[in-house]
């Protein structure tokens, strides 16, 4: 089995190419769309750097895998699988993630809120093929009700469940997250055989030392800064809470939602054929609107009748 890494250094998202060496067919696991958020510009660079490296080792995409929505990065899966082929992969759980959005983005119904996004929607414990690789499926919430963590032969792509364990674990402050439930899907990773090799979705870098992304569940079990070593649940839950609540949310969070929840695809153009994302106030906190001076309606002018 082969595992190339990819590092996206402005959102530190490691994408990664599994595959088969027996059979030439592989998978990409949460690939990054490059955005500039102050110009509203896409960029495909990084997928480009995907596609490239599939092309010129001859391989053949079989699934794209998304580990969850992510809040910090756009998905380059649909530019990829239009190159590439190959199905979109995500967690059952995306529909309690889309209808939750739908929600906060005041979505109408023309967005779909079934999955029907993505190609191929894994439940908790499904089990699939790569080639001669055996895969299987893991319901993981606690940073998103619908994460996934894929295990393939004895690699397992966590997300953002665990980092390494000098950088702990993912936050669980965002709509749908839950601090016991984290605590709970990571012990359940926790239980696989000490070898298991475990690839991070994220790397902060924590005290500027090199770039990692490879460890193993005996060093996760040992080592890690906020699960590791018999860590209590109360204990975990305490500290997750206190230290999420002096976070600030990731910088491309509002993009990232609204186009991951579609499994990347860009929302339908207005009727000036020109495409607009939202941004919703102070729906992720903030001072209360009724604080704050709104504008008013324009008065109507002479000869304009009033519709009640």
């Amino acid at each position: 089995m082969l595992i190339k890494h990819f590092y996206d250094p402005d959102s530190s998202t490691l994408s990664y190419v599994v595959a088969c060496q027996e059979t030439g067919s592989c998978a990409i696991i949460d690939p990054v769309l490059d955005f500039d958020y102050a110009s509203g510009t896409i960029h495909t660079g990084t997928a480009d750097r995907l596609i490239a490296f599939v092309q010129q080792s001859n391989l053949t995409l079989e699934l794209i895998l998304e580990t969850h929505v992510h809040a910090d990065h756009i998905t380059s899966a649909p530019y990829i699988r239009e190159r590439l082929g190959g199905k979109i992969g995500i967690g059952a759980s995306i529909t309690q993630v889309q209808t939750t959005f739908a929600q906060i983005f005041d979505e109408d119904s023309d967005f779909a809120r079934d999955g029907s996004q993505f190609d191929q929607i894994f439940a908790d414990g499904d089990s699939f093929h790569l080639g001669n690789i055996t895969c299987a499926a893991m319901h993981v919430p606690g940073h998103t009700p619908a994460c996934m963590a894929y295990l393939l032969n004895d690699a397992l792509f966590v997300g953002d469940t665990l980092f390494m364990p000098d950088a702990g674990t993912a936050r669980c402050d965002f709509p749908g997250g839950n601090a016991h439930a984290l605590f709970q899907s990571i012990q359940r990773l926790l239980t696989l055989p000490g070898d298991t090799r475990i690839f991070v979705c994220h790397d902060y870098q924590p005290n500027d030392r090199a770039l990692a992304y490879e460890t193993t569940v005996a060093e996760q079990r040992a080592l890690n800064i906020h699960v590791g070593a018999d860590t209590q649940e109360s204990d975990f839950v305490r500290m997750r809470e206190a230290r999420d609540a002096e976070l600030g949310m990731p910088a491309l969070i509002l993009p990232s939602l609204q186009l991951n929840m579609r499994a990347g695809l860009i929302p339908a153009a207005e009727e000036t054929d020109r495409v607009f994302l939202k941004v919703p106030i102070n729906r992720f906190g903030g001072v209360s609107l009724n604080k704050l001076p709104k504008d008013k309606p324009p008065a109507a002018s002479k000869g304009e009748q009033k519709l009640s």
